[in-house]
C-alpha cells in the first residue's frame, strides 16, 4: 500500500499524539488478548455471544453486573424490549421481588481523564462531540481535556434506567441499530460485543408496526445462561483476541477507511470517518 502525503501526515500526527499523551508505543502487536475475568459468555437459544466488560470506564456497573452473573441472576430472563434499529433490552419483570432485590447505581456516563491520558483519535467535531476515538477497543468521545465517555455504537452494552439518572440496577441493553448517540453521557455503557453480534441481531423483536398483533411474551427471546468466561469449563470457553486500537497498524487502518481508495468508490465520499463506522476486528483463538 502506497500512502499519499496527507495519509502519511495523519499517521505521523496520530503516532506523535499518542506519544505526547503518554501512550506506550511498544505495543505494536495488532491483536490483544481478553481478560477472561472481564469477559462474558451469553448463551441464547440460537447461538453464543462473547462480551468484553469495561471496568476501566464503568467500574461500579461492571462490579454489580458481574456479581449478579455469579449468582446466575439472568438465567431464564427474557429480552422484553427489542426495537428494530435501536436496542435489545433484558432484565427481570418490573416490580418483581427479583427486580427489587438489586441496588440502584449512580450513573457512570462520563469518566475523568488525566492530562497524560491517551487514545487513538478518529474524528474532530462530529455531530455529538469535539473529538472521537478509541481506547482499549472501546469507541469514545470527549469535549475537553477533563472527561470522556463511551459511545452508543452497534454492539455496545449499557444499563437501562428510569427517568432519574441514578436509577440503573439490573436491566441492560445492547445497541442493535445505527448508533443512538443521543444517549451518550446520559446512560452508562459498560461493555461491548466482540463475537456473535449476528445472534444479538437475531433476538426476537417485540415492537411491531401499527396493525400487527402484539408479540406474546412467551415468544420473547430468553437468556439460556450468562456467565463469566473464567467460570466456564475449560472445554467450553470461547477465547477471543481483539484488534489492538493502540497500535500503529490500527491507526493505518483508520487512514485507509477514511480515504475509501477502493475502485468501487468511483465518486469519493467526503473524507469523514464516524467512530461508529469502525468495527473492531476480533479473531477466534479457541
Amino acid at each position: 500500500m502506497i500512502y499519499s502525503t496527507a495519509q502519511k501526515l495523519f499517521i505521523l500526527i496520530t503516532v506523535v499524539f499518542m506519544s505526547a499523551c503518554g501512550a506506550d508505543n511498544s505495543k505494536s502487536e495488532q491483536w490483544r488478548a481478553l481478560d477472561i475475568n472481564n469477559t462474558l459468555l451469553l448463551t441464547l437459544p440460537h447461538g453464543k455471544v462473547v462480551i468484553e466488560l469495561a471496568p476501566q470506564f464503568a467500574p461500579k456497573h461492571v462490579e454489580q453486573f458481574s456479581a449478579l452473573i455469579k449468582k446466575s441472576f439472568y438465567h431464564g430472563t427474557k429480552f422484553y424490549r427489542v426495537i428494530d434499529g435501536f436496542v435489545a433490552q433484558a432484565g427481570p419483570k418490573d416490580g418483581s421481588d427479583k427486580d427489587k432485590s438489586v441496588s440502584v447505581l449512580a450513573i457512570e456516563g462520563q469518566f475523568s481523564i488525566a492530562k497524560n491520558w491517551s487514545f487513538t483519535p478518529v474524528q474532530n467535531n462530529d455531530l455529538f462531540a469535539e473529538v472521537t476515538g478509541f481506547k482499549e477497543g472501546f469507541a469514545l468521545a470527549s469535549d475537553n481535556n477533563d472527561s470522556a465517555w463511551l459511545t452508543h455504537c452497534p454492539g455496545a452494552l449499557a444499563m437501562a434506567r428510569s427517568n432519574k439518572a441514578d436509577s440503573a440496577s439490573s436491566h441492560f441493553y445492547f445497541v442493535i441499530g445505527q448508533a443512538p448517540r443521543y444517549l451518550d453521557k446520559i446512560m452508562t455503557i459498560f461493555g461491548r460485543v466482540v463475537y456473535g453480534m449476528e445472534h444479538i441481531q437475531a433476538i426476537k423483536r417485540t415492537s411491531v408496526i401499527e396493525g400487527e398483533y402484539a408479540v406474546d411474551s412467551r415468544e420473547h427471546t430468553p437468556i439460556v445462561s450468562l456467565t463469566l468466561m473464567a467460570d466456564v469449563p475449560l472445554n467450553e470457553r470461547i477465547i477471543i483476541e481483539v484488534e489492538n486500537t493502540e497500535s500503529t497498524a490500527f491507526a493505518e487502518r483508520l487512514i485507509k477507511r477514511r480515504a475509501r481508495e477502493n475502485a468501487f468508490y468511483y465518486k469519493k465520499p467526503p473524507p469523514v470517518l464516524d467512530v461508529c463506522q469502525v468495527p473492531i476486528k476480533s479473531r477466534l483463538v479457541k
